[in-house]
């Protein structure tokens, strides 16, 4: 049984890190105390790579009185060392994400399981790249051109303009060919021309706002929830109970998502949340997905955190099988 976990998780976390039940991460660290594995934590400055070698300065986890603590001590280690490790610092994905991202090239994969993979984060964009699967993704550009993405609203009256690094909404606008502030808009956004931005075609289910559907390696969770939007805004922007609702998969939304899933979990991108409207995927979320798990458990009055634990207990074991039998077969 796999034993030692090392979490790489956003700076914001560490520094709020007894039990928050808004963040992914401490379900997960909290699943994993439970279950008497051995969990540490780091953040994306703490990694380094001495004599060739991926390393850390990690600190170790414990569970007491129904929350979790961590030592301050830090502890020097081989990445090696650790049997998992669940990479999931927030974007901006920026140099400094990117070079955190380099030290596991120093990282021997056959020792250890990454999720996920930090090599196939920094070559996959979250918006850039649901175009690998443009059968279910809403049309769209990728440009720092100003008058191609003005033919584009022109062209579909209405369009979202998203920034290609950050998350949770940031820097997205809504674009209307009748506003007299577009041109203003898209300069400020491409820093006149010179950044590169998504605009994709506006859904009409939008208003509605978006549905986050989870996915665990080749798995597509039953469990899913509608984001909505926030008061006076056109998006999800408010981590808020009056926010959420209870939704479910259609078929198309399934075939989707297990297509996805298909191609990303080969490349070891295991632990993905897609944003859904109108049966389209607006985004493909790997850096650091959200899983919604209080929300799951409200709505469906389950304990979602042991439902996906046991699915990834699962995928680390049949990862080291597989390893395992690479090993005796060589």
């Amino acid at each position: 049984m796999t034993k030692n976990i090392l979490f790489i998780i956003d700076d914001f976390e560490l520094q709020y890190f007894e039990f928050n039940d808004l963040i992914t991460d401490f379900w997960l660290i909290k699943e994993f105390l439970n279950r008497f594995y051995n969990v540490s934590v780091a953040v994306k400055k703490d990694l380094f790579v001495e004599n060739a070698k991926g390393c850390v300065f990690s600190k170790t986890t414990y569970y007491k009185d129904e929350n979790i603590f961590y030592n301050k001590d830090e502890e020097k280690h081989l990445i090696n060392d650790f049997d998992v490790v669940f990479f999931r610092p927030d974007p901006p994905v920026d140099v400094n994400y990117i070079n955190a991202c380099y030290v596991f090239d120093y990282v021997n994969r056959l020792k250890t399981l990454l999720i996920n993979d930090p090599s196939e984060i920094r070559n996959f964009n979250e918006k850039f790249h649901i175009n690998y699967f443009p059968e279910f993704v809403p049309e769209n550009i990728v440009t720092s051109n100003s008058k191609l993405i003005m033919n584009f609203v022109e062209t579909h009256k209405e369009a979202i303009l998203k920034p290609l690094n950050r998350c949770f909404g940031s820097g997205v606008y809504y674009l209307n060919s009748e506003d007299k502030n577009l041109l203003t808009i898209i300069n400020n956004m491409t820093e006149e021309e010179k950044t590169q931005v998504m605009v994709q075609e506006y859904l009409s289910d939008a208003k509605y706002g978006d549905k986050r559907v989870l996915i665990i390696g080749d798995r597509v969770m039953d469990e899913c929830i509608q984001k909505l939007p926030a008061e006076h805004n056109f998006k999800f922007a408010q981590h808020s109970d009056q926010y959420f609702r209870k939704t479910l998969l259609t078929d198309n939304e399934r075939k989707m998502a297990e297509s996805i899933a298909n191609k990303l979990s080969k490349i070891g991108l295991y632990l993905v949340g897609l944003d859904v409207i109108n049966e389209k995927a607006i985004e493909i979320n790997v850096t650091s997905p959200c899983y919604f798990i209080r929300e799951i458990n409200q709505n469906y009055g389950i304990h979602f955190e042991n439902i996906i634990m046991d699915y990834v207990e699962s995928l680390i074991e049949n990862h080291f099988e597989r390893i395992k039998s690479y090993a005796l077969n060589k």
